[in-house]
């Protein structure tokens, strides 16, 4: 029995924004309320913090099976809980890939034993992601995935797309997507523009995102199907999904926070700014900052995506793409977003809450009977982000020595802390 007292509740289900107490006994939430007592609980005292829902991050990966030099779901896990995450979603590109009930199965029994936070693992939409004949939906589902994505590289072709949107529709699951043209990415780096060209390397299109997303939405209109665009990073995929949505489609998306805070600007000879989508334009980037505020973004994700130095440490060409992400994610959402004063704690909370649980069809809420996953935060806490110190096994990550004002403070899954600054 855990009672937290003396905290701000924020809680976008219900709307709350109040100093409250929240009473937790074994895995549920039991009461919120004012001036709560119990004799026999365990006290945890949040004043001066922000008291949440857990957080879910939709999009990570943990490397678990076959990339364990970069990352296993017991070190992936500990970084989560470390950024304030209560459940995380990782994407189905290992070795061997999650396209079968027994690699699912392994995955949750896997998380069963060594994760720090909750573990929902997401399958893929084709056989070994090859695109060409779905994989295993249904007995993955059973087994335990919240979605499908061919996460890496895009669904390969419209046909495919509709053929899973279709077959997802009667399970509730969303088909998430990483849309790229890829013959536009073909060899590219980072994102094409002035940069590219000032650093002679070769850079894919803003368009490369976007035409895609084009047609996945089409597909989603003519399916009637869910579609969630992963990690959006430009203007006109943006102006996509807001008509989209607008039309009553139904259409989703999220946003990491290394799009809504670097731009193409930033790019050095140096791996850790290699991501995938890259890095786009300040007009990308306020696109972003306005879709965040005004509700067409529906989630924050990260795309933590990790990889051994030996790898990172190679020329820029050569390296892989992607960055860490779970333990800066919060911060930067800070940094950006709610002090500069482009949205409200309430919204910024829900980015990480409610909304990426609507994806996924579930709720998140602090309420009497509903898990006990909390995050606890503060707004004004002074600390440095140092890679070295990372609970991951991977350091690549532009953010290294950064200074931030608030981050998390404590991370609260089944009713345990799992971690506590």
């Amino acid at each position: 029995m855990l009672l937290i007292k003396n905290g701000r509740v924020v809680d976008p289900a219900s709307g709350t924004d109040a100093l409250l107490d929240v009473l937790l006994v074994e895995d549920r939430i039991e009461r919120v309320g004012p001036a709560l007592t119990a004799p026999q609980a365990d006290l945890f005292d949040a004043t001066g913090l922000v008291v949440a829902p857990g957080f879910i991050d939709l999009h990570c990966h943990l490397r678990e099976p076959g990339g364990e030099s970069s990352e296993t779901i017991e070190t992936g896990t500990r970084a989560a809980a470390r950024g304030g995450f209560t459940a995380v979603c990782p994407m189905p590109n290992t070795n061997p890939v999650n396209d079968n009930a027994a690699v699912t199965r392994f995955l949750l029994d896997r998380a069963a034993s060594v994760a720090s936070v909750r573990v929902w693992p997401i399958g893929a939409v084709s056989k070994n992601s090859s695109g060409e004949t779905l994989a295993e939906i249904a007995a993955m589902q059973q087994a335990g995935i919240v979605a499908i994505s061919d996460d890496g590289k895009p669904v390969a072709t419209a046909r495919l797309l509709r053929q899973a949107m279709e077959y997802c529709f009667p399970l509730g699951l969303p088909v998430i997507d990483h849309c790229e043209d890829s013959s536009l990415a073909a060899g590219a780096v980072m994102r094409e523009g002035a940069r590219s060209v000032r650093l002679g390397l070769r850079g894919m299109p803003a368009a490369t995102e976007s035409i895609c997303v084009a047609r996945d939405i089409q597909i989603a209109e003519l399916t009637g199907g869910r579609l969630h665009i992963a990690h959006l990073s430009t203007r006109a995929s943006l102006e996509l999904v807001r008509a989209a949505k607008r039309a009553g489609l139904a259409v989703t998306c999220e946003v990491t926070p290394h799009h809504f805070t670097l731009t193409d600007e930033d790019v050095l000879y140096d791996a850790r700014y290699k991501m995938n989508p890259p890095l786009g334009s300040r007009a990308d980037r306020e696109a972003l900052l306005a879709g965040l505020a005004d509700g067409t973004v529906d989630a924050i994700a990260t795309d933590h995506a990790p990889h051994e130095p030996a790898l990172k440490e190679v020329e820029f060409d050569r390296a892989p793409f992607g960055i860490i992400g779970f333990e800066t994610a919060l911060a930067l959402a800070l940094e950006q977003l709610l002090h500069p004063g482009r949205l409200s704690l309430l919204r910024l909370v829900e980015l990480f809450t409610t909304g990426p649980a609507r994806v996924l069809g579930r709720s998140r809420r602090l309420a009497p009977g509903e898990p006990a996953d909390l995050t606890m935060f503060s707004t004004e806490l002074e600390w440095t982000f140092r890679a070295e110190q990372s609970a991951s096994k991977s350091r690549n990550t532009p953010f290294d020595g950064r200074r931030f004002r608030g981050g998390p403070v404590a991370t609260i899954v089944a009713g345990r802390i799992v971690w506590q600054r």
